[in-house]
């Protein structure tokens, strides 16, 4: 009986210091992303797992194409003005932290599956920039993509068939593999900003 009871002491002891050790890794982490101004925690309800097909046919998961920091972001290749300026400017922070030593990858998330074919989408994004991965699938995987993300899309009610419009929000998000959404950018973010805040969390969680 003693016995049971010691191996019992042992492991809620166990489980109280990985609790602890944790609690204070979160605490560390959280502290850091702060001081960098992120917007987003660790850990929190943003970004999630996600199914899609990228420029090749391939379906593949978030795990696939996150391998490493990853600045994603939700729009369309017939979008007319922000989506474009978004791309290039995710492109143009993407240059600025290589020439820091920080590699991340861009990734362009169709919400418009029903123009968007994996050709389409992979040529919009190798435009902007050769390591940008472009993602599209059934309507189905980009919907659950976007609950994910906690991004907003509609497309335009009664639009022409092959001209509508989408709305839809403009926010990229900076992925970590291991740790998820840390940050996020608004459309008003310039190049700048967005490579100094990537550099500082990348720097400061180890992500490099």
């Amino acid at each position: 009986m003693e016995k049971k009871i010691a191996i019992v002491a042992v492991v809620v002891a166990a489980l109280f210091l990985a609790g602890t050790f944790i609690a204070t890794k979160m605490k560390s982490t959280n502290a850091a992303l702060a001081a960098c101004g992120a917007g987003a925690i660790a850990g929190g309800a943003v970004g999630g797992p996600f199914e899609l097909v990228n420029s090749n046919g391939e379906t593949v998961t978030n795990e696939d194409v996150i391998t490493e920091p990853s600045l994603v972001y939700f729009g369309y290749t017939f979008c007319p003005d922000i989506c474009p300026t978004d791309a290039m400017r995710n492109a143009v922070a993407t240059d600025l932290l290589d020439e820091q030593g920080t590699e991340v990858t861009p990734i362009f998330i169709s919400i418009d599956p029903e123009r968007d074919t994996p050709e389409a989408v992979g040529y919009f994004a190798n435009n902007f920039h050769e390591r940008m991965i472009g993602l599209t699938g059934s309507i189905e995987q980009t919907t659950a993509a976007s609950k994910a993300y906690k991004t907003y899309f509609a497309k335009e009610a009664n639009g022409d068939p092959d001209y509508y419009l989408v709305d839809h929000s403009t926010y990229t998000y900076l992925n970590i593999p291991g740790m998820g959404v840390v940050d996020y950018f608004s459309h008003t973010d310039d190049p700048e900003t967005v490579a100094e805040r990537t550099a500082c969390i990348v720097d400061a969680v180890g992500a490099n």
